[in-house]
């Protein structure tokens, strides 16, 4: 017969403690130290410099300076939303089967990425060189009296991001699947149809983002309308530089209102990026807000613990 032992278990040794030991990184603390002492140069010099900081916040302010600024906001909205309509027409006339409005739109692509936008500006308010008098039929004028510098400002700016647009459209409209085009032309749905209900609305999370870095663009760009006399932001500020004599004066209060500027429609253009980004990613990406909260909570980490195995 067998006799069965209970045996104790034996007792259980504990696991001995991880020690994590902090990794040290003296790189960031080198690379943030340069950091800083170039920053501290740069304002060393700024401070030496001849510049009177004084008036700076009263021309910011100045009714002349916001009038500049109010035409600057106007003219690359209104450029914009010219290039973006004909962008359209031409993106669609560039893929049509059609050999001839495709090669018209692929001329027009080539002839206004190739040439620079401040010749393109003072081209159409030169025009009257080339046609001292506009005769449309129906309508007679003399071309000096049409060409006034706003509409030089608007053709050579808004013919010009037409060009770029297009390119932007087009990508957009050829990264939705063949599948969509077949399937709405299954149901019925004409060409015209199918890129207005189908295509587009899909196209539009890779329209949406480079047109916003287009329109940022655009609004920079806009100060070269200076040269054909439009009364948009740069020639304001350089206006009251030639009386007052304060020209870097007058160069910081120009460069301090496109930033609130572009700012402003960086913002704007984060969160319609995120409104159309629903549906295609399981998380959205965090707001600025939630950003820079997150960025502050992380300010001052220079070393990452790491588990010593």
């Amino acid at each position: 017969m067998t006799e069965t032992v209970d045996r104790a278990p034996a007792a259980s040794v504990p696991p001995e403690q991880i020690k994590a030991i902090p990794v040290r990184h003296y790189g960031r603390w080198v690379a943030g130290a340069a950091v800083v002492a170039i920053l501290v140069l740069i304002g060393i010099a700024f401070s030496n410099a001849k510049i009177n900081y004084g008036i700076i916040p009263d021309y910011v302010k100045d009714g002349t300076i916001l009038s500049g600024a109010w035409h600057t906001l106007y003219i690359s909205v209104l450029a914009m939303v010219l290039g973006l309509v004909l962008g359209v027409i031409l993106a669609v006339m560039r893929m049509s089967s059609n050999p001839v409005t495709s090669t018209v739109a692929w001329f027009y692509v080539w002839l206004f990425r190739g040439t620079p936008v401040l010749v393109q500006l003072l081209l159409w308010y030169n025009i009257s060189l080339v046609f001292p008098v506009l005769n449309l039929g129906f309508y007679k004028n003399d071309m000096n009296a049409v060409m006034t510098p706003f509409l030089a400002a608007l053709l050579g700016l808004g013919l010009n991001e037409a060009a770029y647009m297009s390119e932007i459209v087009r990508a957009g409209i050829q990264s939705v699947d063949e599948g969509q085009t077949e399937a709405s032309h299954a149901l019925g749905m004409t060409r015209s149809q199918t890129l207005r209900r189908v295509v587009l609305p899909q196209a539009m999370r890779m329209i949406v983002p480079p047109t916003g870095n287009e329109y940022i663009n655009m609004l920079k760009t806009s100060s070269l309308a200076y040269v054909v006399q439009f009364s948009e932001l740069m020639k304001r500020a350089t206006d009251i530089s030639s009386t007052s004599l304060a020209v870097a004066e007058m160069f910081f209060v120009a460069s301090i209102w496109y930033l609130m500027l572009t700012s402003v429609f960086s913002v704007g253009q984060y969160y319609l990026e995120r409104h159309y980004a629903r549906g295609s990613t399981r998380n959205l990406p965090p707001t600025p807000l939630q950003r820079l909260r997150k960025n502050l909570r992380m300010f001052g980490s220079f070393r990452r613990p790491e588990v010593a195995r």
